[in-house]
């Protein structure tokens, strides 16, 4: 018998989410009856707000969402979108211009699928959400890591893209707030990346999935306000998952120009069709409505993120910088290396995350989910007091 044909080898180079992987880990031992503290997954801890709920709920009897719809989304989740883009990214676009995605990773996905080509460069500022590099791969570009450290508050600067930049150099990504770092771009700091990038005609994926979630008076400004000529060349992807706690919902989008939102409208008719049309209601009622219980989850974030700052920095060894968005904290933690602790001497923060949940039952994501060892990521994602247990266990630990 002929041995079979081997599989792609272009999925079997990619890696299971880094992120996913520690909170299934954390799930598991909690289903064991461990009392395993979680700051792993990206996730609020809130229930999507009623109103929301009930609209999905009216859109169930509706016969018409029982059917295929347009691939690139209902008209009125379209032109939801294409209203926010104007309120918060400053850009006026025509629903065209915007197709909904199953969550926001499918919208990054088909950035990077419409956007590079073989071979193609794609600066990628670090530290990086997981998926990113994945996703340039699987677009079959090659990833160039920008890194800045906590010395930077994580932000690179156009001296630094400059210097990463050669020929091939096609596609720039840009995050801000960041996951993992809760970094913010100031406004000049923003406008001094988008001229530079429309001076060398490179393509923009900016990534605004936390965009409403800031803080101590920060602003996310979007690259295309900006620099408003970015926008020929900018696809903007978001979604509802983080803002309206609908991380189950699965709607995202991206905006961009007419013709890159023609080629991925092409891809997303072969690869998905149409997003849940009730979830898509769902999302035109989230972006359509009342944001009053969108403005208490994000108080209830800064309540956490300045509480988890302060216990954190009580730590010997760890240097925290202070996040200004999304709800992540990205401490350095080299102080804490090649020390022992427990009889255990941890010399990357991949072994760090591993000592922590063994003694002190609290999942962590290590640094090299998102470029350099020496960094762990915590969300506080999660209720007040597990929040501060967990950190409780983390200062026991180390002290």
């Amino acid at each position: 018998m002929t041995e079979r044909a081997p599989l792609s080898r272009k999925l079997s180079a990619i890696a299971e989410s880094a992120t996913l992987k520690v909170d299934a880990k954390a799930k598991a031992l909690k289903a064991e009856g461990k009392p395993v503290i979680s700051y792993a997954a990206g996730e609020p801890d809130f229930a999507t707000p009623s109103f929301i709920v009930d609209a999905a709920a009216e859109a169930l009897a509706d016969p018409a969402n029982y059917r295929y719809t347009p691939a690139a989304g209902l008209p009125v989740l379209r032109e939801a979108v294409a209203a926010k883009i104007l309120r918060d990214s400053g850009l006026e676009v025509s629903p065209s211009q915007v197709i909904v995605t199953n969550g926001g990773k499918q919208g990054v996905y088909q950035a990077f699928q419409t956007v590079v080509n073989p071979g193609d460069e794609v600066l990628l500022p670090a530290p990086y959400w997981t998926t990113y590099p994945e996703a340039i791969r699987l677009a079959d570009g090659v990833p160039v890591e920008v890194f800045a450290g906590a010395d930077q508050d994580y932000k690179v600067t156009v001296e630094q893209l400059e210097a990463a930049r050669t020929e091939r150099t096609t596609v720039l990504v840009f995050v801000s707030p960041s996951n993992p770092t809760g970094a913010v771009y100031t406004a000049e700091e923003t406008r001094a990346i988008g001229e530079w990038a429309v001076e060398h005609g490179i393509w923009i994926i900016s990534d605004e999935i936390y965009q409403n979630l800031t803080y101590e008076g920060a602003t996310a400004t979007s690259i295309v306000e900006a620099v408003p000529e970015a926008a020929n060349q900018t696809l903007l992807v978001n979604g509802v998952a983080k803002t309206y706690a609908m991380t189950g919902w699965r709607v995202g989008w991206m905006v961009g120009p007419a013709d890159a939102i023609t080629l991925a409208g092409n891809l997303q008719s072969h690869l998905s069709s149409n997003v849940n049309n009730i979830a898509q209601r769902a999302a035109a009622a989230a972006l359509n409505g009342p944001q009053t219980e969108a403005e208490q989850f994000r108080e209830a974030f800064d309540r956490r993120r300045r509480l988890i700052v302060s216990e954190l920095s009580k730590i010997d060894g760890l240097v925290v910088p202070n996040p200004h968005g999304a709800f992540y904290a990205y401490p350095d933690v080299r102080g804490l290396l090649n020390r022992e602790w427990r009889g255990v001497t941890p010399t990357t923060s991949l072994e760090l995350a591993d000592l922590i949940l063994d003694e002190a039952e609290v999942a962590v994501v290590p640094g090299e989910a998102f470029g350099p060892s020496g960094y762990l990521r915590l969300s506080y994602a999660l209720g007040d007091d597990a929040l501060l247990e967990g950190v409780r266990r983390l200062q026991q630990l180390f002290s």
